[in-house]
């Protein structure tokens, strides 16, 4: 079964269930969760894992995952350390997990009962947690795809869910869960410096177990991710960047992995971002278009205007991706994404790829140029989209061919 989000992002034109979708040629196995599930009910483990569904938001879907102990991971829900595993591999353990959901209206994490506290300790949780789950009914074979979140696999309603064993939750994690005062960005960004992944900060975040007791919501998962990384980006924007020394040169890098393809140039300027994604012919949202699409969305030094409309949250998981780097290395720079989707990403498996992707590629050695003319020649030769369309639709190209640097008069 196809998610509904991706035939009306497609138009009907691809992921409609057609026989030639990418996605039912690829005839992923059936999950053996349901086979195992007698009397609508089964014994598990969680990885720790936790997913929380915009639709039909204040009232949301609230699902901690679980899965067979045989098939469990305590990467199944870290997206962190997928770098480099094919599609069929993170599909195949994505799939595997439960969402035994309740739906629950968002307003509850602030006065929380019972069982959203057992959700909440489950998200905070760090270790695989044994679990008894019994469901209303039994679920569907099912795997759902989303730009924003990765992979899901069937989903079924809860009618019981408890533990066999203590959770074992951080202790700076608790910390924050148990002051009602402190603000959920202030959290985010403390738990972050102390090396909780983005992945581990949005269950939390979603669980609603953080922030002002009064204003504490439950928050959808593909919300979380974005808050995450918009927020953590911004702290080092406005509290790192703004101190660190101008690199002096135009640092290319790269990164290939899925089929999407980064380069990423780090401009000696201070702070601006752009991404720039391009849909080549094929591919996803393209289907068998001979046309390629380019979509963009920037910000100068003054700041983001507004929301990204046509990267959405791909330009905030690059965006913190670039900012940690600068804040490790105690460097200012202008930076542009060039990000093409080729034709065999026939999935969208979340934008925890493009952040990893971006991550990947600041990890390599950079090729050095002096000006940005000569980089966009190389460019050039390595994109498949002519580097004239890329200057048409780019506005940090334009902006920075016109700049001049100190160190040209020296």
């Amino acid at each position: 079964m196809i998610s509904p989000e991706l035939c009306v992002k497609c138009k009907g034109k691809l992921l409609c269930g057609l026989k030639k979708c990418p996605i039912l040629e690829k005839n992923f196995s059936s999950s053996k969760i349901i086979s195992k599930i007698k009397n609508n009910s089964f014994f598990g483990a969680t990885p720790p894992g936790f997913f929380v569904s915009w639709q039909n938001y204040p009232n949301v879907a609230v699902a901690p995952l679980s899965a067979l102990p045989e098939e469990i991971s305590p990467i199944s829900d870290k997206p962190e350390e997928w770098f480099g595993l094919s599609q069929e591999k993170i599909i195949s353990f994505r799939e595997s997990l439960l969402r035994s959901y309740k739906t629950i209206p968002v307003s509850f994490a602030s006065n929380p009962n019972y069982e959203l506290l057992d959700f909440q300790e489950i998200a905070m949780s760090e270790s695989l947690i044994d679990i008894d789950v019994s469901l209303k009914k039994i679920p569907k074979q099912e795997t759902k795809f989303d730009s924003f979140s990765a992979p899901m696999g069937p989903s079924a309603e809860l009618e019981k869910l408890s533990f066999t064993e203590n959770i074992s939750i951080p202790k700076k994690v608790d910390y924050f869960f148990s002051d009602t005062d402190a603000k959920s960005n202030t959290a985010l960004i403390e738990l972050f410096k102390n090396g909780f992944p983005v992945s581990f900060l949005a269950k939390v975040l979603s669980s609603g177990a953080l922030g002002v007791k009064k204003d504490r919501k439950i928050v959808p998962t593909r919300w979380s991710i974005t808050a995450v990384d918009s927020n953590i980006s911004k702290h080092f924007i406005e509290n790192n960047l703004s101190q660190n020394k101008i690199i002096d040169s135009f640092r290319l890098f790269h990164s290939n992995y899925l089929d999407n393809d980064f380069w990423v140039l780090l401009l000696p300027f201070a702070w601006s971002f752009e991404q720039i994604e391009v849909w080549l012919p094929g591919g996803v949202w393209t289907s068998s278009s001979k046309e390629f699409q380019i979509l963009s969305d920037c910000e100068l030094n003054n700041g983001l205007k507004g929301y990204p409309k046509e990267t959405e949250g791909a330009y905030f998981a690059s965006r913190l991706a670039i900012t940690e780097y600068l804040s490790e290395k105690k460097e200012c720079a202008a930076a542009i994404v060039f990000r093409e989707i080729g034709k065999d990403y026939v999935i969208p498996l979340g934008v925890w790829q493009i952040r990893e992707n971006v991550r990947h590629a600041l990890q390599e050695k950079p090729i050095i140029f002096s000006n940005i003319d000569i980089v966009l020649e190389f460019l050039s030769k390595k994109l498949k989209v002519p580097i004239n369309q890329y200057k048409k639709k780019s506005a940090l190209i334009n902006h920075f061919k016109t700049q001049t640097r100190l160190s040209q008069w020296f």
